[in-house]
């Protein structure tokens, strides 16, 4: 009982208390070619809902869970020092856990979607939870070369890690319309970069390209997809990784990966996933050919082991890739929060979520 009050609390203040919120914390108008109409659009028109839909959907994940979708027992996490971040060697990538994932590129830090509170939430009294700590804090951390941002849901774009990152962050690399919420809430217009899908950025050699996903934006109700998400792709002298943010399976990582694959290292979401949203999420198997379409050499899942988002046990996302990836002998490596991974030299590691009731 305790635990579904506290997730329609939590539906009550996503869907109410955010609207006045954003309504001082609107955004500008782009030109872009995904923009039309006062908002952004995914090339191909995704399912609606509608409103009584929307309200069975809320009353579906107020209600559904299972007790395995938390944990019961600890996540391991390495715990990380500024020391050891900045004696690790050059193309190596740590995960901080969700999406949050801290990349040394020519001896530089580069840190995707970072999210350091205690619940991926507007408020920090309700909503999900982490299940583990972050392996540092944001005032351990060494300088932060840039922050990229693939989108603005609470889950990948945390506003007081954004704040408390500010003074420690040389650049914000964003979709159109995300950098507008970063200068609302304080950080400085030079700071920030907004690429629009297949626009590219430098920073100390480090390239930067947004690249096209199929997801929606927006922190209430009164502002969906008044912002731009994307992908990325990170380049460095023959380093190519790419990073998902969050996306259901379209055509268009056949399109990135002929274009930019093959990646030594493919970051994909995998994880958060449900029949009822089949566009913004990608169920394993869409996953893998994801991977496949990328022309990927290693796959790295990512979006799973540190917050309750849908309805499937927390193991699940790591279970079935696994055994997908394993059938088709794709390469996997799952690093433990906080674990080191050589980006051009991966391996296969422990399957560390097996340890965990």
């Amino acid at each position: 009982m305790k635990r579904l009050m506290i997730s329609i609390i939590f539906l009550g203040i996503f869907s109410t208390m955010t609207y006045s919120i954003l309504a001082a914390d609107g955004v500008q108008a782009h030109v872009s070619p995904q923009y039309a109409d006062g908002k952004f659009h995914n090339p191909v028109k995704m399912k609606e809902h509608g409103f009584f839909g929307t309200l069975k959907l809320m009353w579906t994940v107020a209600t559904a869970k299972k007790p395995d979708t938390v944990p019961s027992g600890a996540i391991p996490v390495q715990v990380l020092t500024r020391a050891q971040l900045l004696a690790a060697p050059d193309n190596t990538l740590f995960r901080l856990g969700h999406s949050t994932l801290l990349l040394k590129v020519h001896n530089e830090f580069f840190l995707t979607d970072p999210v350091f509170s205690e619940r991926a939430s507007p408020v920090q009294w309700a909503g999900p939870a982490r299940f583990h700590k972050s392996p540092i804090s944001i005032e351990d951390l060494p300088p932060i070369k840039a922050v990229i941002l693939s989108h603005d849901h609470y889950d990948h774009l945390d506003h007081d890690a954004i704040v408390k990152l500010a003074g420690k962050t040389e650049r914000f690399i964003t979709p159109l319309g995300v950098g507008d919420r970063l200068i609302k809430w304080g950080i400085g217009a030079a700071k920030i970069e907004q690429l629009d899908w297949w626009e590219a950025t430098e920073v100390r050699g480090v390239k930067l390209i947004a690249t096209p996903a199929q997801h929606f934006s927006g922190r209430g109700l009164g502002d969906r997809n008044a912002t731009l998400w994307a992908s990325w792709v990170i380049q460095y002298q023959g380093l190519n990784v790419f990073f998902s943010g969050d996306t259901g399976y379209f055509d268009g990582f056949k399109t990135i990966g002929d274009r930019y694959g093959p990646f030594d290292v493919t970051m994909l979401e995998t994880g958060a996933y449900d029949p009822l949203w089949p566009d913004v999420h990608m169920q394993p198997e869409e996953t893998l050919q994801a991977f496949i379409d990328l022309k990927g050499k290693w796959l790295m899942p990512v979006h799973n082991g540190t917050f309750d988002l849908g309805l499937h046990a927390w193991r699940e996302p790591f279970d079935r890739i696994a055994a997908l990836a394993e059938a088709r002998g794709v390469p996997l490596t799952t690093p433990q929060m906080g674990q080191a991974l050589a980006l051009k030299q991966p391996e296969v590691f422990q399957q560390w979520w097996k340890q965990v009731d």
